[in-house]
């Protein structure tokens, strides 16, 4: 089938109620993943968090935001031309605020490159995280897009991988990601936090974190350790 004809139908524009400017993600940056999952496992839901191998190229920015999904497979039948025509439309579906998250089922080639970073941060898109691998790394950095992925590697995806689903659920590490949920990603390990808890999630992480502080000064002060856990019961 002609790759122009019949595209299949956009979910990104099926999920345009979707409010990826609702401002938890400048909240939940404003933390640290740590406390994420405390509060998470708290919630009982200890088993969030996505595999130690995922690494931030710049390890001193963290990333928060909702999620667009896409997902991909190998194909070494498909041409450039069609590689790269729906790569770009995966481009131009990432919506404006999003983090987009991507589970390529592939672990030879580079699932982002300059050219797509450049065009993320034009976009507005907030990082990008992929349970693959990137390229040109250097450039990548410079374009300011924040990264996470599993390995860097110059081969690229032209007449090897594609695309397939946008807005779908997908799994990454056993972790189910919907777009919609939202991101939270820094140096020490990258969580999901599912968008009907996140009110409540970042309320607690804040809450945490105010109390942390009053640990931090009651230490500080010269309170012993034993009786600061005691007082707040936190440390």
């Amino acid at each position: 089938m002609d790759a122009d004809s019949n595209p299949a139908p956009d979910p990104a524009k099926a999920d345009s109620k979707v409010n990826y400017a609702d401002g938890y993600a400048e909240r939940l940056e404003a933390c640290y993943s740590g406390a994420v999952y405390d509060v998470l496992r708290g919630m009982g839901l200890p088993d969030q968090i996505l595999p130690r191998t995922i690494r931030p190229l710049d390890p001193a920015r963290a990333l928060a935001g909702r999620i667009f999904t896409f997902s991909g497979h190998a194909d070494h039948t498909v041409d450039g031309h069609t590689t790269l025509l729906q790569w770009t439309r995966m481009l131009s579906r990432a919506p404006s605020g999003s983090v987009v998250v991507c589970q390529p089922n592939d672990d030879t080639l580079a699932h982002m490159g300059e050219l797509s970073a450049e065009t993320f941060v034009f976009k507005g898109v907030r990082g990008y995280l992929c349970d693959g691998g990137c390229r040109d790394t250097v450039r990548i950095l410079e374009t300011g897009l924040r990264v996470w992925s599993r390995y860097q590697t110059p081969r690229d995806v032209v007449g090897r991988w594609l695309p397939d689903r946008f807005g779908e659920p997908i799994v990454i590490g056993g972790v189910t990601i919907r777009t919609g949920d939202y991101l939270m990603a820094d140096r020490d390990g990258a969580l999901v936090i599912p968008a009907e808890a996140i009110e409540e999630v970042t309320a607690k992480v804040e809450e945490v974190l105010s109390t942390e502080n009053k640990v931090r000064t009651a230490i500080l002060q010269g309170v012993d350790p034993v009786d600061a856990y005691l007082k707040f019961r936190k440390f």
